[in-house]
């Protein structure tokens, strides 16, 4: 199991109003598995995203991340949670214009003390992985959206992360683009990458084998599908 989740909840104090943004969320999930999180604005899928990428701390409950309580960590272990186990791909790509795609691949390595030669040659790996092999001096303005993400992608996977979290990844992204950073996310995880992706496109939550949709802070459903594409419960015996 990698994540799982007792009673998990993040409240907001606004004035002399509380808001639960997320509620007592109970969930496990297990390595390997293609997660999609869904769920209308507010909520609360954003809030969880955040909780288990440890971008935040929760008001109440606990949260374990591959076998370790990283629920109660100090800001400094947060942060080497988030070098160390967790690559992150967001909507907006996050890349450095300047500089090229190899370099923004190398960019966690160099936060981790990575050696020059080690970091090159694995920074490389990663984007040959993701297909942009032969776009490694490119910088992002040279770059379409989709081969941008792929960079991210890549940049997400090159510290060896037990957990990809996903938010929005196809959001600003045409359809056809959006299907093939899909193709490459279920690649991976049939590689064995354990993926959590935030959406709020059902589309694109097809792609995961398993969705848990949320609503006003709590889980609304849980199910999986198999490959014939019926649909069971998660928690059914």
């Amino acid at each position: 199991m990698i994540i799982k989740t007792d009673g998990l909840a993040k409240h907001y104090i606004l004035g002399v109003e509380t808001v639960k943004a997320l509620n007592g969320v109970d969930l496990e999930i297990d390595t390997g598995e293609f997660v999609a999180v869904m769920g209308p604005s507010g909520s609360g899928k954003s809030t969880f995203m955040n909780l288990i990428g440890c971008l935040d701390t929760p008001t109440v409950g606990s949260y374990w991340l591959n076998g370790s309580k990283v629920s109660n960590l100090s800001e400094d272990e947060l942060a080497r949670v988030r070098n160390q186990e967790i690559g992150f791909v967001f909507q907006t790509f996050n890349l450095l214009p300047r500089a090229s795609a190899l370099h923004n691949v190398e960019l966690p390595l160099i936060y981790a003390g990575v050696g020059v030669k080690e970091r090159r040659e694995r920074a490389k790996e990663k984007l040959s992985l993701v297909g942009l092999g032969d776009r490694m001096d490119h910088r992002p303005p040279e770059l379409s959206g989709g081969q941008r993400q792929r960079v991210a992608v890549a940049r997400a996977l090159v510290n060896e992360p037990a957990l990809l979290l996903a938010d929005e990844p196809t959001g600003n992204l045409d359809s056809g683009t959006s299907a093939d950073i899909m193709k490459v996310l279920v690649d991976l995880n049939v590689q064995g990458q354990t993926i959590v992706l935030v959406t709020h496109e059902h589309d694109i939550a097809e792609y995961a084998k398993r969705q848990v949709h949320l609503v006003d802070g709590l889980i609304e459903k849980d199910f999986f599908t198999n490959e014939r594409g019926v649909r069971y419960e998660a928690n059914a015996d």
